[in-house]
């Protein structure tokens, strides 16, 4: 049973109920003072705490999507196929179809009604990366008024180490675009649905690093080559556009600042400014200050000219740390760059929170992109 199965928190949980009723009931037995009661009582407990904290990790888990399976979880990420399995698509692309995953849209077995959502699995030629992605193709895109036309895109990117499953199936992505496109406030637009993770299970925030993976060419550059060659989609930065939460948002903005001939328009959802440097990163930049100056955002936007670009950040005034950070990004922002936010009044660092901010930011970006 797989770990975020519905099964093994059911049983997680009858575990832990059945191990206190024991406890109870076994307790006056183990009152007595010698050492086989004394280890029955500390069994006992131990048992009792290690299956509520099991039971409580796997509701959070299933909640937030920190992890999709044992293997993530203990550090053995398995994609099957990544070695030998490519196939060239269209204008040279190594970008393989995986199948496709049903979504909760009414309609949702017709692609002219509710679009398509495309497993697909993409591999870098400069970077030498390869990672899976789900591509949501709305309605229009199967409709025969668009047949010949091209349409903008967004890679939506998770946070770390988060599951690309988490875009659609918790923060609804492909949901709210549908919804926002039955309102007419949004053009259909391609998204591109990934965590920033690409060389599991190392957090690289995007970073090319020396002698290591070279996360930030895969996204400036594989990414947007193979899509593009695959689906109907505009090759200019004009018809990017690239949004995340927590360490999606700060790559979003970073890889729009650093790469405006590749990305035209970013939205970091409780993103922070500079990248992390603890266990889950080593070391990003190979011990040179330059680079490490150079991803931090708030020192590009003091030393370096500010690119054509347009960035929206969100934070919250109670409940987020990045609300001290996000204010001087705002007044640190320069032309011919433009800047919107989204502060709310209280929320944490959570998908309830980025779930109130999706749709603004989704119609906020389809307004910047071009095809």
């Amino acid at each position: 049973m797989g770990l975020t199965s519905k099964k093994v928190l059911l049983l997680t949980v009858l575990v832990a109920v059945a191990l206190f009723v024991l406890t109870i009931w076994l307790w006056p037995r183990l009152s007595k003072g010698n050492w086989r009661a004394v280890l029955g009582r500390i069994g006992l407990l131990f048992a009792t705490q290690v299956s509520l904290f099991a039971a409580i990790g796997l509701f959070a888990n299933n909640t937030f999507g920190f992890y999709a399976s044992w293997a993530d979880l203990f550090g053995q990420e398995q994609q099957p196929g990544v070695v030998t399995t490519y196939k060239s698509g269209p204008n040279g692309t190594n970008l393989k179809m995986l199948g496709t995953e049903r979504l909760s849209i009414q309609g949702a077995s017709v692609p002219t009604t509710a679009g398509r959502l495309d497993k697909v699995l993409i591999r870098g030629a400069k970077s030498d990366i390869a990672s899976p992605a789900y591509v949501y193709l709305p309605p229009q895109y199967f409709q025969k008024k668009y047949a010949h036309k091209k349409f903008p895109a967004a890679v939506v990117l998770t946070g770390y180490p988060g599951t690309a499953e988490a875009l659609f199936k918790k923060l609804h992505y492909p949901q709210t675009q549908f919804r926002l496109l039955e309102e007419g406030r949004i053009q259909p637009t391609v998204l591109v649905m990934m965590r920033p993770t690409v060389a599991p299970p190392r957090d690289t925030e995007c970073v090319d690093i020396p002698r290591g993976p070279q996360t930030e060419t895969f996204f400036a550059h594989d990414l947007r080559h193979d899509i593009s060659g695959q689906y109907r989609v505009g090759r200019d930065a004009e018809s990017w556009g690239i949004m995340g939460d927590s360490t999606g948002g700060y790559c979003a903005l970073k890889l729009t600042m650093r790469n405006p001939e590749s990305y035209s328009t970013a939205v970091s959802l409780s993103g922070d400014y500079k990248a992390p440097i603890d266990a889950t990163t080593g070391d990003l930049f190979g011990g040179s200050a330059q680079l490490k100056r150079e991803n931090d955002l708030l020192w590009r936007q003091k030393h370096l000219p500010a690119p054509k670009v347009n960035l929206l950040v969100t934070s919250s005034r109670h409940g987020e740390g990045n609300y001290k950070n996000t204010l001087k990004f705002i007044e640190g922002t320069k032309s011919p760059s433009t800047v919107a936010s989204i502060i709310l009044d209280s929320g944490g660092h959570n998908f309830n929170t980025w779930s109130r901010e999706i749709p603004a930011a989704m119609e906020w970006m389809g307004g910047h992109l071009r095809a």
